[in-house]
């Protein structure tokens, strides 16, 4: 079983992800963290196999957070999930060592990047 993170601001986002990861019993939602700060946390508590990022939420974005638990030496693949993904935002992903990045207009992706991220692969998607 593959125990996700999930890091979104949005309490309804959060609340869509965790019904649309239930649809796969290979998944299962091991926490959720409201800003980048508590996704650093998050991660060295949970010790998630995967994490869901949005990249624009308070206190540390999305990349900044993906460096910190980088930093601690995990290594954990990061899924950026956000509303405003552009090709800027992707290199910058690539870069900060996030394995993906996905629109959340495309959300009917985010199994795939899952998968793909599952089996160790990258899965940079943008239309």
């Amino acid at each position: 079983m593959t125990r996700i993170l999930i890091a979104d601001d949005s309490p309804p986002v959060r609340r869509g992800l965790r019904t649309l990861l239930g649809l796969n019993s290979d998944w299962q939602v091991c926490g959720e963290a409201v800003d980048g700060a508590d996704a650093v946390e998050k991660a060295h508590q949970l010790a998630p196999d995967l994490i869901l990022m949005d990249f624009s939420m308070p206190q540390m974005d999305g990349v900044q957070a993906a460096r910190e638990i980088a930093k601690s030496g995990t290594d954990i693949p990061i899924l950026l999930f956000t509303l405003n993904l552009s090709p800027q935002l992707m290199e910058l992903a690539r870069k900060a060592g996030l394995r993906g990045a996905i629109s959340k207009a495309e959300i009917s992706k985010l199994p795939y990047a899952i998968k793909a991220l599952q089996r160790g692969e990258t899965f940079f998607y943008s239309t």
